[in-house]
């Protein structure tokens, strides 16, 4: 008899079927932060747009209180801009509203809401 010692059959078996659950969970977190990731970067992409229009908004004339829909290219990708401008209840301001979606699906990544002086809109 030696005193050599190795595994047997089912250690092996077991190491591997832990290796394997502790694989498969490695990969499905490592997707799923992926999949956040690209979410991220769109709802951060779509408060840059939001904020670049609304500044764009207080350094020149509005269209008429309404709806009024923008198709803007950022990064190389479509994004589709719906602004709504309305009256506030506060005489002398204007409520400004942007919604920015991807033109690939319905979802809206960003949502603003801000006001603005109408004399300032006015100019």
């Amino acid at each position: 008899m030696s005193n050599e010692r190795g595994f047997t059959l089912l250690e092996v078996l077991v190491a591997l079927a832990v290796f394997a659950l502790l694989a498969s969970a490695a990969a499905t977190a490592s997707g799923h932060v992926l999949g956040q990731s690209g979410g991220l970067q769109d709802r951060l992409f779509g408060a840059w747009l939001a904020d670049n229009h609304i500044a764009e908004l207080s350094l020149q004339p509005p269209s008429a209180p309404g709806q009024r829909q923008l198709a803007l290219v950022m990064d190389g990708r479509d994004w589709t801009l719906l602004e709504t401008i309305e009256s506030a209840s506060e005489p002398g301001l204007l409520q400004v509203e942007i919604r920015v979606g991807r033109n690939t699906d319905d979802d809206i990544v960003h949502l603003t809401t801000t006001w603005l002086e109408a004399a300032d809109v006015a100019r």
